[in-house]
């Protein structure tokens, strides 16, 4: 592990904390490319203005004449979080702005796979809808949608996936990354392509008379659903991002929120006060995704709409069970994918450029979980195959992908598409997770096309595990108030939570529950304690560490500790 620390732009921090800027908020935010001041400006007002992105006005008329000739809508969602919070906001604002006729449908992760497939298009009008709308999914949706139209089904389509060779001919698409869409902010999740198509109708139905300025249905209401699918997306958090994901947090710290994110703050433990990131990342997200994962994503969305309290902590119980049910299986994937590892790679060997893996025993909901792990233990590509659950088609696998950064993962599952026709039945993602399905037989075949691909893709510069940080931290600074500053603040993908680092003297050091390295250390000339989750291999006397900083509580006074992530050694 290489640590090594970002460039801080001089003129940039002078000028932020000119501005009125804390000095290390101001330090930290120019390592981070901001340059001004009014890029930390997060008022509703400095949002990208809806006019930018291509479709959205067709999209506004199409609902508008749909809501006026009192036709029924039918949302199609997809299985995670981004999907199940475009869904609600989908449907509570369509709610607000006067649709009567609504209706829902998320696809079954096992049987139905991803997206609007042709069977899902039969379902939605044999619940007599007259306008399907996808959220977070339908960009690749080519067949469904023609079975769509085939079936007189009007379709617009809301997505922020890569579009593929061919688009689907909807009625209308809203997609910031399909061509010719001219949108500043290319990172926005599904669940703020929805939020704009809201912002649009709203408009045009103004302009129709449907309620002027001062009457309009505020939709700033939806906020703190579209900061959580934002967040538990791990979408880049780019300055427009930043400010939709503040406002929700904002909305969120006041109590102002659907009843049912305040239940799964209660079921994890979370203080929906002081609400951060962290919580919506790691708490919150992965019990919504949970459902999607092992059950049925209907009780995450459910849980979302409803405004009944008592039915809210119902479903957030509920969803938290499913949740340490993925976690027990996962752990269980984990050990046995970390024994595939440890076969595959010679402690003293580099490992291969791209890691492919399968076990019968693999349950498909988790394999995108559990390449994240190997991806992290190697630093190489990964992807896990679990044998598909759906009936007929027990011969398949599902493959889940994650990346490092510089290899793009969705464009080298491209490649291997083009170079091996035939092998990937199915592909889509991003640069750093994708997703694909094959016929089990032509495994060996993907593994090899991937492992050449990564061989041709990654040079040593990328192969170097290295952790970017924001260098040492001043002692004044180690105080539990600035502690609660920085995570009142917006960190997530792109826009990195602060991680010092620098040389300091480990005093003591003892292992805890057997897989926790509790440290004691002098920093700077004082004491500090310290803790390293997941590690047992003793430090030595003087080490560089890089560490996040939190407050822990003791007797009633509050210290500030450090959580170590690295050591160079």
């Amino acid at each position: 592990m290489k640590i090594c620390t970002r460039d801080i732009p001089p003129r940039a921090a002078w000028a932020l904390e000119q501005g009125g800027i804390h000095p290390l908020l101001a330090r930290l935010y120019a390592a981070r490319g901001v340059l001004a001041m009014d890029e930390l400006d997060d008022a509703l007002a400095r949002l990208l203005p809806p006019t930018g992105m291509k479709g959205l006005q067709e999209a506004a008329v199409l609902l508008a004449d749909s809501i006026a000739a009192g036709h029924k809508l039918c949302v199609v969602a997809d299985y995670d979080c981004d999907g199940a919070t475009a869904c609600a906001v989908a449907l509570r604002g369509l709610k607000l702005l006067g649709t009567r006729d609504l209706d829902y449908l998320v696809p079954d992760r096992v049987i139905d796979g991803y997206g609007l497939t042709a069977t899902i298009a039969q379902r939605v009008k044999e619940r007599g809808a007259d306008l399907l709308i996808t959220v977070d999914n339908g960009i690749a949706s080519v067949e469904g949608v023609a079975t769509a139209n085939a079936l007189g089904l009007k379709v617009l389509v809301t997505d922020h996936h890569l579009p593929g060779p061919q688009l689907p001919d909807a009625a209308v698409i809203v997609n910031p990354n399909q061509p010719g869409c001219g949108f500043e902010s290319k990172s926005v999740a599904g669940v703020g392509v929805m939020f704009y198509v809201l912002l649009a109708l709203r408009s045009e139905l103004r302009q129709r008379g449907a309620f002027d300025q001062a009457s309009q249905p505020k939709l700033d209401a939806l906020l703190p659903l579209v900061a959580l699918g934002t967040v538990a997306d791990v979408v880049k958090l780019d300055a427009n991002n930043r400010r939709l994901v503040a406002q929700g947090l904002k909305r969120i710290r006041a109590g102002a929120m659907p009843c049912g994110l305040a239940s799964l703050f209660a079921v994890a433990a979370r203080k929906y006060q002081v609400a951060t990131t962290f919580d919506l990342g790691f708490a919150l997200g992965p019990r919504i995704n949970a459902a999607g994962r092992l059950s049925d994503m209907t009780l995450g969305i459910e849980c979302l709409l409803t405004d009944d309290a008592a039915r809210a902590d119902e479903l957030a119980r509920a969803l938290d069970a499913i949740n340490r049910e993925r976690r027990d299986i996962e752990t269980g994937m984990r050990d046995q994918a970390m024994l595939i590892v440890d076969s595959l790679v010679d402690e003293s060997e580099e490992p291969p450029p791209a890691v492919c893996m399968f076990d019968p025993d693999f349950h498909e909901g988790v394999v995108g979980i559990v390449a994240s792990r190997v991806k992290d233990r190697l630093h190489r590509p990964a992807f896990v195959f679990a044998a598909s659950q759906a009936p007929g088609k027990e011969h398949e696998l599902k493959g889940s992908g994650r990346s490092i950064p510089g290899f793009h993962l969705r464009d080298a599952l491209d490649l291997v598409a083009k170079r091996h026709p035939g092998v990937l039945l199915r592909f889509g993602g991003h640069a750093m997770a994708a997703g694909c399905t094959l016929a089990e037989e032509h495994l060996e075949i993907f593994e090899r096309a991937l492992g050449q691909v990564a061989q041709e893709w990654l040079d040593a510069p990328t192969l170097l595990r290295r952790l970017d940080t924001d260098g040492p931290l001043a002692p004044e600074y180690r105080r539990p108030d600035l502690v609660d500053t920085l995570h009142r603040e917006v960190w997530g993908q792109g826009f990195a939570p602060p991680v010092f680092s620098e040389m300091v003297e480990i005093i003591s050091q003892r292992l805890v529950a057997d897989k926790h390295l509790q440290i004691k250390l002098r920093h700077q000339g004082q004491p500090v304690d310290g803790i390293w989750f997941g590690h047992t291999e003793p430090l030595p006397a003087r080490v560089k560490l890089a560490f996040r900083l939190d407050a822990d509580e003791w007797q009633g006074v509050r210290r500030v500790r450090f959580l170590v992530e690295a050591a160079e050694l």
